[in-house]
């Protein structure tokens, strides 16, 4: 019973930014648990390396775009439908930070970071519908999994005002879609503390040990933190799941 919950045999799964970091993480572990992973990423090169490195032990394809745009998003939807005719797996993950001080925190800063992280989140969700939709099953809803960040869960200790707002919205945007898209459909959130990626590279080598101290676990976040959660949300044993926003960030985020 317990493999049957957590099986995700010959699905299919769509991953925004799954070139590095968080992204990565979950499209391997994916790609491991025997589905059909689809890696996006606005750097080509990158994308393209990760898909045929993955492809060693399961199936893994690029397909690079940019998902900041409307024309991105519908553009990566129309390339995944020449290879599948439904999407039972979306991983909104593509994303961006900035910081700097307030009085520096320019509109070109602001727009960027909004654009990847909520609207492209938004339109392309919005576009894969179709093949969600068909994905869906009574027993089985497809499944949105957004990624944010226990930044959009409390005030973070840097000036990334854009990039904390933006997660915010994200955990928001969970939850009224979770409403609209039931019950053919689940939206869940996944709200990371520090975990190893580029994105983080610069605050661990600063603030590591601080950070390591303060969390009641006592570490940062492994790949398979993500793994683990990343499969439960896209397996049968989450069917009943929908509209939350579980944070995996050992404990951080309810320090006071």
């Amino acid at each position: 019973m317990t493999d049957e919950l957590f099986d995700l045999e010959g699905r299919t799964a769509l991953v925004t930014g799954g070139s590095r970091g968080i992204g990565l993480m979950v499209a391997e572990a994916y790609v491991r648990r025997g589905v059909r992973v689809y890696v996006s990423s606005r750097k080509e090169d990158a994308c393209r390396e990760v898909a045929e490195r993955l492809s060693s032990f399961g199936s893994c394809v690029a397909l690079p775009a940019d998902v900041s745009t409307d024309d991105g998003c519908r553009s990566v939807v129309s390339d995944l439908s020449t290879h599948e005719s439904t999407l039972d797996i979306l991983v909104n993950n593509a994303g961006a930070t900035w910081g700097a001080p307030l009085e520096e925190h320019d509109e070109q800063a602001w727009e960027r970071v909004m654009a990847l992280n909520v609207k492209g989140l938004f339109h392309l969700t919005r576009h894969a519908l179709p093949m969600l939709r068909s994905a869906a099953t009574p027993d089985h809803p497809a499944r949105v999994i957004n990624i944010g960040s226990i930044d959009g869960l409390r005030v973070p200790a840097t000036p990334t005002y854009a990039y904390s707002a933006s997660k915010a919205a994200v955990h928001q945007l969970t939850r009224h879609l979770a409403v609209e898209l039931a019950p053919a459909i689940t939206v869940n959130a996944i709200a990371p503390g520090p975990f190893e990626s580029k994105m983080m590279a610069a605050t661990l080598r600063e603030h590591g040990d601080a950070i390591v101290a303060m969390a009641p676990m006592q570490r940062i976040g492994r790949p398979e933190d993500i793994a683990g959660l990343a499969i439960f949300l896209a397996s049968r044993g989450a069917s009943y799941l929908t509209g939350t926003v579980l944070p995996v960030d050992g404990g951080i985020s309810i320090r006071p």
